[in-house]
């Protein structure tokens, strides 16, 4: 359950007033013991890995998000590991959980200098929004009347902002059958809260492994892949892709544009396997 804190708005000044510049970092699936892999890829090792690409090729960023499936057991070593190389990052990081994580535990100890708890996010001319999709004991996922409230609210006591929307759970079909048995139940309920706000930009979300990105009547519709194993799409049973793990980079410009795109790992450097 969401905490006071938590609920209030953080104020974060962009290093440039005419541009936040930000980075999605998702399905990260961290495991307690250092040498564990998931479907055959070290996790930690794919992590590192993608965080060090990412700072070095943008180091202007002013903040990073992290949209859940942080940790694969929602071990306390898993959050302690992640806490620390988020805090070597030395940029603000926000955080909300996923299906594999525990958000109590995320909690009491995703705790550091650079992460904050917070589910509002102002910078610039935006307002950012992060909200818990999760069920718990449940793969798939699903909006509460209370994270909806929540969500209706921030916008409306920021409608002079543009806004980014962000959950775990694809907001939209995937076009992969069997994780989108295992999406957001219910969704509409997310869109048309969307449709009563004029002021939202984007909505983006993890969980699915693998990229799209869609425009629909003014809003931009993104997933992003995995940092570890990713999806293949379009597939009706579960697959593996052998696309290499990675991140989205985001500008929110102080006019309401989006620019994104999709960096990934080079070839080769980290598989994974049935």
């Amino acid at each position: 359950m969401q905490d006071d804190s938590e609920a209030q708005a953080y104020r974060l000044n962009p290093a440039d007033s005419s541009v936040v510049r930000l980075a999605q970092l998702t399905d990260c699936h961290i495991l307690a013991d250092a040498q564990d892999c998931l479907k055959g890829m070290n996790t930690r090792a794919s992590f590192e890995a993608v965080c060090d690409s990412l700072m070095s090729n943008h180091a202007d960023l002013d903040l990073l998000l992290a949209t859940g499936d942080l940790s694969q057991d929602a071990s306390s070593a898993s959050y302690h590991y992640l806490a620390q190389r988020f805090d070597a990052l030395r940029r603000p990081v926000f955080w909300l959980p996923g299906n594999h994580d525990d958000a109590e535990s995320m909690r009491a100890q995703l705790r550091g200098e650079w992460i904050f708890a917070h589910k509002q996010l102002l910078a610039g001319n935006w307002l950012i929004v992060l909200l818990d999709s999760t069920l718990p004991g449940e793969t798939g996922g699903q909006l509460s009347a209370a994270q909806l409230e929540f969500l209706d609210t921030s916008l409306q006591a920021n409608a002079s902002l543009h806004a980014l929307v962000c959950l775990h759970h694809q907001a939209l079909p995937a076009g992969s059958e069997w994780i989108d048995q295992l999406g957001l139940a219910q969704s509409e309920r997310l869109t048309d809260t969307i449709k009563s706000h004029p002021n939202v930009r984007a909505v983006l979300w993890g969980h699915v492994h693998q990229q799209a990105h869609r425009h629909i009547d003014g809003i931009e519709w993104m997933s992003t892949p995995s940092t570890c194993v990713q999806f293949k799409p379009g597939s009706k049973t579960f697959a593996l892709d052998d696309l290499a793990p990675g991140y989205r980079r985001i500008e929110l410009h102080a006019d309401g544009r989006i620019v994104t795109e999709v960096h990934r790992l080079g070839q080769g450097n980290f598989s994974a396997r049935e």
